[in-house]
């Protein structure tokens, strides 16, 4: 099947052949004509298959272009609603559409002045819910989008959801986009979809079969030499690690760029301000390692990230899923890479068999192996050399002192040394160790089970971010953060 089989409009396509799009997703293939049709619909399917240009590209050419607020799209973070804005934003330029970007962080009047303008609007809910309470806006959308309704469950924003579709038309269509359908889900999707079709991604295909998936088991106090020993042998051009905390983000970020490297942390905690700065180095390979918590894994769309590496592992299979899927996009391949301890080895089978991927027990490379590898890639880089003239006379002048081969000696040795490995030779668990602990796990099926029960206890309330210990998710990736102030109005470029 190829995009022009849908009929859209010479504008979406030319948008779509310049994005370099050849052949629709899954998603994108099932999802578009239902919604050409008009009729509502739920999509169950993971981050990462194409979910932005199975329900933008279809309400793109749907749009009137009237002057009026035709699409509300709404999203559970700061971050997930600048990828999407940016897309549509890019599907629809041909068609002269302006995008609003809302959510906490600036001021009230930028943002309204946006929404003014725009044909689109894409918004967190807590902000959104508070500029229609206090009716600084009124807006009338034909389409009304619920993006990751999952992941705005967790966050607690459930009932703002519920109080939005208070102030939106009946008469409208109604796209719901999830990558799970817990039962809150379910009744809400039954309150305000009427007769939607479904559309269900199987799991085989939720994963990218263009990420090779593997994992390294140390000790804890290993992690940081693990991962060091890792980016010496694999060499990432760009890559991501992910923690599970905002303090082991700030520490981690510290200790590489200590050991030479150009890395910045990204979480929750920051000010937007400084979370949009780092994004932007981040996209313009400023800095080549990005820190971050899962907060960057829902929305974060960088090209070219060669490596993703679970400095810890989620709790479950949902981030991790987000989080591989940072890297081997627009048909590149990726790598994603987890190091476990033997305490987390059963939350890594649980989260293996919930994907339905293959990943790859590994062991990590010795310095001897750091070593043979550069060496071949020396020899591959001397190989493809282009030799510059200013080299010949600096070769006749050292040939005056020593021979050819004592020159290609030292050369050598000084391109060798270029790159000193760090740490001790052995890391981590040997094959043998980790074999013993599958066999154990097999034994011992009455143990403690696959992991932490990702609902947990929710502490707290849905205004004041989840307060309480009681196992419930950090929201790290918060569109509220600590209060409701603040916003950001974006503006089609």
């Amino acid at each position: 099947m190829k995009f022009e089989d849908f009929n859209l409009k010479d504008e979406l396509n030319q948008a779509i052949n310049k994005a370099g799009f050849a052949e629709p997703s899954p998603v994108q293939a099932d999802a578009i004509p239902i919604i050409l049709e008009g009729n509502d619909i739920i999509a169950q399917a993971q981050t990462g298959t194409g979910k932005t240009a199975a329900f933008g590209l279809p309400v793109l050419n749907k749009m009137k272009c009237d002057g009026t607020v035709e699409t509300l799209v709404i999203c559970p973070t700061r971050e997930l609603a600048m990828q999407v804005s940016d897309e549509l934003f890019k599907f629809g330029k041909y068609l002269n559409i302006k995008t609003a970007t809302v959510y906490g962080g600036t001021s009230y009047s930028r943002q309204i002045k946006h929404i003014q303008s725009a044909s689109i609007v894409v918004a967190t809910p807590g902000r959104l819910l508070d500029l229609l309470k206090n009716n600084q806006i009124q807006i009338s959308p034909k389409f009304v989008i619920l993006d990751e309704a999952d992941e705005m469950l967790d966050m607690g924003f459930l009932e703002d959801i519920k109080n939005i579709f208070k102030f939106v038309p009946k008469d409208r269509q109604t796209l719901l986009f999830s990558a799970t359908m817990p039962a809150p889900i379910k009744k809400l999707a039954e309150k305000i979809l009427k007769d939607p079709k479904h559309v269900s991604i199987a799991k085989k295909d939720i994963t990218n079969e263009n990420i090779t998936q593997s994992y390294y088991v140390v000790e804890e106090y290993e992690r940081d030499d693990a991962l060091m020993r890792l980016f010496d042998f694999k060499n990432p051009s760009k890559s991501i690690v992910f923690c599970k905390m905002k303090r082991d983000v700030d520490r981690l970020a510290t200790y590489l760029v200590s050991q030479g490297y150009s890395a910045k942390g990204l979480h929750g905690d920051m000010e937007q301000r400084q979370r949009e700065e780092v994004i932007r180095s981040f996209k313009a390979d400023a800095i080549e390692v990005l820190v971050a918590t899962d907060v960057a894994a829902r929305g974060l769309d960088v090209k070219n990230i060669s490596h993703v590496f679970n400095y810890q592992l989620p709790f479950d299979a949902e981030p991790y899923v987000h989080r591989i899927g940072r890297t081997g996009r627009g048909g590149k391949t990726g790598v994603a890479v987890s190091i476990v301890t033997p305490s987390e080895f059963r939350s890594l089978k649980k989260i293996q068999a919930d994907v339905g991927a293959k990943m790859e027990a590994k062991i990590i490379p010795t310095i001897d192996d750091v070593k043979n590898k550069n060496q071949d890639g020396f020899i591959n880089q001397i190989k493809g050399q282009h030799i510059d003239d200013a080299v010949c006379d600096l070769i006749d002048s050292l040939k005056e002192e020593f021979d050819l081969s004592t020159i290609a000696y030292k050369l050598a040795t000084i391109l060798a040394n270029q790159q000193k490995v760090k740490g001790k030779n052995n890391i981590g668990k040997s094959q043998k160790d980790i074999e013993f602990l599958l066999e154990r796990m097999k034994n011992d099926r009455g143990g403690n089970g696959g992991g932490r029960n990702r609902r947990g206890g929710r502490g707290g309330n849905f205004r004041g971010g989840r307060g309480g210990s009681g196992g419930g998710r950090s929201r790290d990736g918060g569109s509220r953060g600590g209060s409701r102030g603040g916003s950001r109005g974006r503006q089609g470029k």
